[in-house]
């Protein structure tokens, strides 16, 4: 955010600051949710350049189309096994896998 529109926002009340202190969060939280955050994108960009919907990948999970969008957007619901065993799925390697954390 540029400078002048954080002014204005401070200026009319507003608090800017990161989701981990909005949410009081500690390091271990906000690292798990930026782990699955990274590892959904990183599924979502799988996905797409294998031409796949949502359903299609679905289909492929056995679950539905809803619980991918879930995987994808990093849901408190979505437990990491459900998120790389579906990287898997699509023929990541653990090595890509590892390489998705890292970045």
């Amino acid at each position: 955010m540029d400078k002048a529109k954080e002014k204005r926002l401070v200026k009319n009340g507003w608090k800017i600051g990161s989701a981990k202190e909005f949410l009081g969060l500690s390091d271990v939280e906000s690292s798990y949710i930026e782990l699955k955050i990274k590892l959904g994108t990183n599924l979502r960009k799988l996905r797409t350049e294998k031409n796949l919907t949502q359903v299609e990948l679905a289909k492929i999970l056995k679950s539905s189309q809803s619980r991918v969008a879930k995987i994808e957007t990093g849901d408190p619901s979505v437990s990491l096994d459900l998120i790389v065993r579906s990287l898997l799925a699509l023929g990541t390697s653990q090595k890509e896998i590892a390489r998705a954390i890292s970045s």
